[in-house]
């Protein structure tokens, strides 16, 4: 069985999809992009501010859930411009403890929703 999790400290789903799911002791999180919860507009800003925003939606959504990012295992990174990389990861990284910091891969892609050049999803487990 399986539940779905909002919170109004991340932004909403836009279109048929959820925050995240909750199945059994696993949190699957969806993507989050760099959009402000409480204004409903992207940051302006760098590639790193951009990703603080995106980690602080993930952060918003994993609490909802009663989880934290010490529980994540898995994180997908998205990001249009590869050379962002560097960027991204001194950001990222400010996250996880090195010793135990999730699986990861990061994937290049020509575009992301709303024109974004990041997006992070993860998998967390209690």
């Amino acid at each position: 069985m399986s539940n779905a999790i909002s919170t109004s400290n991340a932004p909403g789903a836009i279109g048929p999809y959820s925050q995240a799911i909750r199945a059994g002791d696993t949190l699957y999180c969806s993507g989050q992009i760099p959009l402000d919860p409480s204004t409903g507009q992207m940051v302006n800003g760098d590639i790193r501010v951009e990703t603080k925003r995106v980690m602080s939606n993930l952060a918003a959504v994993l609490e909802a859930a009663g989880y934290a990012f010490k529980h994540v295992v898995r994180t997908t990174i998205f990001v249009v411009d590869l050379n962002d990389f560097a960027a991204i990861n001194e950001v990222y990284g400010q996250y996880f403890d090195e010793e135990t910091a999730p699986a990861r891969e990061t994937v290049e892609v020509r575009r992301l929703p709303r024109d974004v050049e990041v997006e992070i999803s993860c998998i967390a487990v209690v």
